[in-house]
């Protein structure tokens, strides 16, 4: 187990690094965006190959970050039946879930995309549009995207295993990384129960030396 959970670790960590720098994909699909719509405004100029720039840029920052919101647990669930169930239950039913769901959904995926993917960068395929880019990196998104999904999904099982087992933490939940602000809130809610009169009164009450 200690050597799975290492493998889990090295995934985790793998997919935080993804979805860290995946987000100025987003951010250049709107500057791309952005830039298209003024020059055709301005100019009168524009081109197919702004527009498929931004799908694909959209179509890697969706997949690529695939593991990255499995493991802060942001896809969309629906718990009706499952909230009710006990703890152990609700980890069994994300074990088989990720087993016998997940997995054989992503390897069936890469099974059939990526020899598509690796026949569009031998032929060097183009999009029928007129100026439009070549298909290939578009295509390298689905088998890139469901690998790190996939391996996720492991990791998520790994995790719940070793907490049955009890050599780990509760793995169910949202993990989400706390922002400056939720820091700030925390910090100033510590302060004011430190000022409070318990507390100085406790202070007051301390054998003086």
């Amino acid at each position: 187990m200690r050597a799975l959970l290492k493998f889990s670790q090295a995934v985790d960590w793998l997919n935080a690094q993804v979805g860290k720098y995946v987000i100025w994909l987003i951010f250049a699909a709107a500057a791309i965006s952005a830039g298209n719509a003024i020059v055709r405004k301005v100019f009168d100029v524009s081109s197919n190959a702004y527009l498929e720039a931004q799908w694909y840029l959209f179509a890697w920052s969706f997949l690529a970050a695939a593991g990255y919101t499995l493991l802060h647990r942001e896809h969309v669930r629906i718990d009706v039946l499952n909230s009710r169930l006990s703890k152990r239950a609700q980890v069994w039913i994300d074990i088989i879930g990720f087993a016998f769901f997940l997995t054989p959904l992503c390897v069936v995926v890469l099974y059939l995309g990526t020899p598509l993917a690796i026949q569009m960068y031998q032929t060097g395929e183009t999009s029928g549009n007129s100026g439009g880019l070549i298909r290939w990196p578009v295509w390298a998104a689905m088998p890139v995207g469901f690998a790190l999904l996939m391996l996720q999904g492991w990791s998520e099982i790994i995790k719940r295993l070793a907490f049955l087992q009890g050599q780990g933490p509760d793995p169910m939940g949202r993990l989400a990384d706390k922002t400056a602000e939720e820091d700030l809130a925390e910090a100033l809610r510590a302060r004011a129960a430190a000022d409070t009169p318990e507390a100085s009164a406790s202070s007051d009450a301390a054998p003086q030396r």
